[in-house]
């Protein structure tokens, strides 16, 4: 009797254990100047990056320029990821790029202890993270304003943590389609990533792309970090109309879809939260509205700050 209950019990318990998981994640999305300030609209964040996060079940908090470090420091306590989004600040000085250097190091040195917290960058976010890695400016120009381009993706890909849960038919049409839309005129050559010691210790290359004349590098993640850019556009696919070049079949919308699952993902393993939940709230994009901007920008919606 006493071997059968034992045996009842021992069935009873699963023979896995579910890990931690944050189904409430908070991400970041940096805003920066808009070029011609007015009252109550002196910075921004386009719309489609925070779509981008949404879809994949996350809630936005927009991190300020021009913070104090003490203020960033608390809102780094609060969220679960940040990203980085495209645009046209200057990487090396600018309100953008303070910002994104108080997270950068506050994020590596939390997971240095273990602390996981995630950062993204595209585009120009992509361009920021190379600079703060290797503390020099390395890009080279390339002429990728404007134009959607196949990935050309390295031995790196097979043992990605980004586009391991990719199917494989997604795989392929990235590879052979032009699925990702590149909006840039500066690059980091493989050239110099090549030639950069710091660079080259911390990111594996996943994809390149190249323009005719320079090979560039297009999608990194961190080997010991979770760290990731892509210096083509993901959010856009899905969510922005303004250009004729941004792609839209069923594989480029899947691709913004599976990029935004993953980095949300990783959100997910991140248990910052905020002091309260009124402070949380008072902090989500919620408390904004989008405006539409479609007819005379590059994004169809604009937070504007």
């Amino acid at each position: 009797m006493f071997v059968l209950l034992f045996y009842i019990i021992l069935s009873s318990v699963p023979c896995y254990s579910s890990p931690k998981r944050n189904d409430a994640p908070v991400i970041g999305v940096l805003a920066q100047k808009v070029y011609s300030p007015q009252p109550n609209m002196t910075s921004y964040i386009a719309a489609s990056y925070v779509k981008f996060l949404e879809s994949a079940g996350a809630r936005v908090v927009p991190v300020m320029i021009n913070q104090t470090v003490e203020e960033y420091k608390t809102l780094f306590s609060s969220i679960n990821g940040i990203l980085f989004p495209g645009g046209g600040a200057s990487i090396i000085s600018s309100g953008y790029e303070r910002a994104a250097r108080v997270f950068y190091e506050l994020a590596i040195e939390a997971n240095l202890r273990g602390d996981f917290f995630p950062v993204w960058g595209t585009c120009l976010g992509f361009e920021q993270l190379t600079y703060l890695t290797s503390g020099k400016l390395l890009l080279s120009y390339s002429n990728t304003s404007g134009v959607a381009l196949p990935l050309i993706f390295t031995n790196e890909t097979k043992e990605s943590r980004l586009f391991k849960g990719f199917p494989a038919d997604l795989m392929a049409a990235l590879a052979s389609e032009p699925l990702t839309e590149n909006s840039h005129r500066w690059s980091l050559t493989m050239e110099s990533y090549n030639g950069n010691e710091e660079l080259k210790k911390f990111y594996k290359v996943l994809s390149t792309n190249t323009d005719g004349k320079v090979e560039f590098v297009s999608t990194v993640e961190a080997y010991n970090f979770p760290v990731y850019g892509t210096q083509w556009h993901p959010e856009k696919n899905a969510f922005e109309w303004t250009r004729p070049y941004i792609p839209h079949s069923p594989s480029a919308v899947k691709t913004t879809f599976y990029m935004a699952e993953f980095f949300v993902s990783e959100a997910r393993k991140s248990f910052h939260r905020f002091d309260s939940e009124e402070r949380e709230q008072k902090a989500l994009i919620y408390n904004y509205s989008p405006v539409y901007t479609g007819i005379k920008s590059d994004f169809e919606q604009i937070y504007y700050f």
